[in-house]
Formats: structure tokens, C-alpha cells, sequence
């Protein structure tokens, strides 16, 4: 992993200095737009509605719209803010684990700590180890700041962003005012429904089966030859071989590869087989 961000944990007189790593990445098959027709990579262009030209990177900035005016922030204006210079991972209080709604949580980052920094951090952790706490954060980025709990994963001190009051809408749903009878027989229906699929959380009994599947659909095609060749000049097919290949059907390369992915994780259910112990005379 590559760190995105770098410096330190401030808690009372306690410095961290510290690294910090995305902890989470996407699964999802990358996909982007082509012309049907030849296979050409449509790409977007930057142009100003104004002038009509195509402008470059460096002669964008950022602006505000209040519906009538437009305000533009250019890149000294942004370095005129002081918080987006702040290295600095300020801890404000400890709270009790459950008093932080979860949907609040957004972004999650792992924290490394430098190599002068270990001893201090492992004392951060055992302190939240210890406390059943999790420290509440301010620290900017990207021009923004940001509030955040950080928490111990695994032995990982872990930093989640987390979303401000006035981000976390209110929900006004009038049906919900609505008496509603629930007999007993009902209430205890659903019990048993409950409990019939009670179980302890395993992530690992889940998977993405769109994915798994588009996935095997891009395989497919690959194998049955139905791809074009990025290097070569689009719209043109690549030659057969004078000798004639062999042409796979799509639908039957499909079949196949189903039923390998079948039997991989059927074999991988099955219990080993145990050797039966011999008898000693």
C-alpha cells in the first residue's frame, strides 16, 4: 500500500506522527464507454460553455454558484485557508464505543505509525483498548475539514471521517404517524422468523455475485475470442491464422465457465477425508 497522507495524532502532549492508508478498495469490474460501433474509447472534454473552447487543466478553477452570481476561487485563495496546511490529527474527547450512529461513519483509513513513533502509538491503542472508547478527531484534507473517530482494528489504530450534523438528513415520513394494530400472533411470527435466521456475522459467507458473474462474462469473451485488440488500429479485427482456428461459441464458453467456478466451490465446501485410524492388536 501506498500512503495518501502523512502526519500526527495530538493528544494532550502526546505527537504521533503517523502515515495513513486507504482501507478500503473497490471490488468492481472497471468498466468504461466505447463507440458500439468500432470500439473507440469515448473520452469527455473540458469546454467552456462561454468561449467554446477546449480549456486545460491548469487554466481551470473552482467557483461557487448562488444561482445569480458566480464566485471564482482561485488557487491563492484556497492556500489563504490555514486548515488545509494542518498536519495535525487533533484527539478533542473520548467517547463510550455505542454512542456514535453509524451511519455517520464515511470514509476508513489505516494509521502507520513512523519509526520514532511506535511507543506512543502503541500506548494510543492500549488507551482505547483499555477504555472501551473511541477517540473523536479533527484533522483536514483536501481542502476540507474533516470530524472523525478513531478506534483499534486488529491491532490498527483505524480513522473513520464522519459526517457533520447538518449532513445527516432529517426523515419526516407522515405514514409513520399512523397507528398500526400488530396482534400477538403476529409479533410472535416474526419472533420465529428471527430466530430461524439468527446467526453470528461471518463477511466471508458473502459475495458479489453481479460482479462474479460480470466478471465471468468478460472471461468468456476474452476466451471465445469476441475482444478487440487495444493495440491495434480500432474497427480493424485481428487476422485469422491461415490454418483456421477453432471458433468458440460464446454460449458454450459461458457454460463452461459457470460450471468451472461450479465445481471450484464445490470442491472447496467438501470436508477433507479422514484416514481411518488403524486397530492395534
Amino acid at each position: 500500500m501506498r500512503s495518501i497522507w502523512k502526519g500526527a495524532i495530538s493528544f494532550g502532549l502526546v505527537n504521533v506522527p503517523i502515515k495513513l492508508y486507504s482501507a478500503t478498495e473497490s471490488h468492481d469490474v472497471s468498466l468504461h464507454q466505447v463507440h458500439n460501433k468500432d470500439g473507440g474509447r469515448i473520452r469527455y472534454q473540458r469546454r467552456c460553455e462561454v468561449c467554446e473552447k477546449v480549456v486545460a487543466y491548469e487554466d481551470i478553477d473552482k467557483a461557487y454558484d448562488d444561482g445569480s452570481r458566480t464566485v471564482v476561487l482561485t488557487d491563492e485563495d484556497f492556500q489563504s485557508l490555514p486548515a488545509e496546511y494542518t498536519r495535525e490529527i487533533e484527539v478533542l474527547e473520548f467517547v463510550p464505543d455505542d454512542q456514535i450512529d453509524p451511519i455517520r461513519y464515511d470514509r476508513s483509513y489505516f494509521l502507520e505509525p513512523e519509526d520514532q513513533a511506535l511507543k506512543p502509538y502503541v500506548l494510543l491503542r492500549k488507551a482505547l483498548e483499555d477504555s472501551d472508547r473511541t477517540a473523536i478527531v479533527t484533522f483536514a484534507m483536501r481542502q476540507k475539514t474533516r470530524l472523525a473517530a478513531l478506534r483499534v482494528r486488529d491491532g490498527v489504530l483505524i480513522l473513520q471521517t464522519m459526517l457533520w450534523d447538518d449532513e445527516v438528513r432529517e426523515v419526516d415520513f407522515p405514514i409513520l404517524e399512523e397507528t398500526v394494530r400488530i396482534s400477538a400472533k403476529e409479533r410472535d411470527m416474526a419472533a420465529q422468523l428471527v430466530d430461524s435466521l439468527a446467526a453470528d456475522f461471518q463477511s466471508s459467507d458473502f459475495k458479489d455475485d453481479y460482479q462474479e458473474q460480470l466478471r465471468t462474462l468478460v472471461e468468456a469473451k476474452l476466451e471465445s475470442g469476441d475482444s478487440i485488440d487495444t493495440e491495434a488500429t480500432f474497427g480493424e479485427k485481428p487476422e485469422e491464422e491461415a490454418d483456421g482456428g477453432e471458433v468458440v461459441d460464446l454460449m458454450e464458453a459461458l457454460k463452461r465457465s459457470v460450471e468451472r467456478k461450479k465445481e471450484t466451490k464445490k470442491a472447496a465446501s467438501k470436508p477433507a477425508k479422514k484416514t481411518a485410524a488403524r486397530k492395534t492388536s
